[in-house]
């Protein structure tokens, strides 16, 4: 007998994993262009455009990856 695996469709899609890839190639980016060893929790907030301490309240959301401006 033989076993086939069942067929996907094409377009489905995780948005939340592809989010997070994206975010973690950015970073990486970010890394490979830093000439210290380490990026700064200042750096990483400001690749991955959210706000620092001093910036938005806790609790607010930033703008998804997709919808940056």
């Amino acid at each position: 007998m033989l076993y086939v695996a069942a067929h996907r469709h094409g377009t489905v899609q995780d948005h939340v994993a592809l989010v997070e890839i994206d975010l973690t190639g950015e970073l990486m980016i970010a890394a490979a262009a830093a000439s210290e060893d380490r990026l700064s929790p200042d750096r990483i907030d400001e690749v991955l455009h959210v706000a620092g301490e001093h910036g938005s309240p806790a609790g607010e959301q930033c703008a998804p990856v997709g919808e940056r401006g």
